[in-house]
């Protein structure tokens, strides 16, 4: 087992995390901390460890990129698991060790990944607003998400695992596992393994403490947003799914489906029409000339993709429930997007 784990001055939370790798119930293991820019007393820290403990290896680059600093440590990793921590998260002494135990109980699997458990911080007014909810939301969602078919069935709503808490086959990492591009670069990976066949599996304990703060990249970095993760949707849809041209409809035309239909249109894909249970809605001619119909009128799968871009709490569940028992398969023929 091969831990990485990038650095960008993290003197106050580094130590926590390093005293966290070096507590697994695991012994056998190497632990790869790269430093990538760091100006503040990380970097002593790192070597410190180093000299304590011969299972920990300090890799110094010289400017701050946390795409960088993690393909250095795959690239440099031994081991034929890889496991990734952040500075800044915290791990339970056995979460190696369970990882690894999936692994082995589990029929050819590739990724591995744990429950979190949500640590967020209470912001004052100016400092990016309330609690925030929305990332407690997803570490909900995700650790909701417990099969493999589960994750490769909403993988186009967000990153289906949580980096930190993620062990990785190194055979399937590339040199560089992670792209950097205006998207975020885990799910990107994700996204990219789930096409080339990788199977998921899930740790059912939170054995990792995802702290999130107003400074966190996934809250300050443009790559995590919104927008920026709808474009990479749309690209992977096109890649897979939706490759050769092949037709999708979406079902929902309110905001989501609008966004997401304008979107695969722009990129050439072959969007037919749109389904919504609105009566006001159907019958019309919505974004893109696109018509919408109702429900009532599918019928079995035909070759087409539906696309879920619902809203409404527990109208995906619902909407899935009515596909299945026209025999529409889950991620065959249909998936859900946000």
């Amino acid at each position: 087992m091969s831990v990485v784990l990038p650095v960008f001055n993290s003197a106050t939370t580094l130590s926590a995390a390093i005293d966290d790798c070096l507590r697994q119930t695991v012994v056998d293991f190497e632990l790869l901390i790269v430093c990538n820019g760091c100006t503040d007393g990380s970097l002593a820290i790192a070597h410190d460890a180093a000299a304590r403990d011969g299972r920990v290896r300090v890799v110094e680059l010289p400017r701050a990129n946390v795409i960088e600093a993690a393909n250095t440590g795959i690239n440099l990793a031994r081991a034929p698991w890889v496991a990734r921590m952040d500075a800044d998260d915290r791990m339970a002494p056995e979460r190696l060790a369970a990882s690894l135990a999936c692994a082995e109980a589990t029929s050819h699997v590739d990724v591995v990944s744990t429950q979190v458990v949500y640590e967020g911080t209470r912001y004052r007014a100016g400092e990016g607003g309330q609690r925030g909810h929305g990332m407690s939301r997803y570490v909900d969602w995700v650790n909701g998400l417990s099969t493999h078919e589960l994750k490769a069935l909403y993988r186009f709503v967000d990153a289906p695992v949580i980096n930190p808490s993620t062990m990785v086959r190194r055979a399937l990492l590339g040199e560089r596992a992670y792209r950097d591009g205006a998207f975020a670069e885990d799910h990107d990976l994700w996204l990219r393994l789930f096409a080339a066949g990788a199977r998921f599996a899930q740790v059912p304990r939170p054995l990792v403490t995802w702290v999130d703060s107003s400074a966190r990249l996934t809250r300050v970095d443009t790559r995590y947003g919104t927008d920026a993760r709808r474009a990479l949707v749309h690209r992977c849809l096109l890649a897979g799914p939706l490759t050769g041209g092949r037709r999708c409809q979406i079902w929902g035309a309110g905001p989501y489906g609008k966004r997401h239909a304008r979107g695969l249109l722009a990129l050439g894909g072959n969007v037919t029409r749109f389904i919504d249970i609105d009566p006001k809605k159907i019958g019309q001619v919505s974004t893109g000339g696109l018509a919408v119909i109702a429900p009532d009128t599918l019928g079995p799968p035909d070759g087409a993709l539906t696309v879920i871009a619902v809203a409404s709490r527990g109208a995906g569940a619902t909407v899935s429930r009515a596909l299945e028992d026209l025999g529409h398969r889950p991620h065959q023929d249909f998936v859900f997007v946000q």
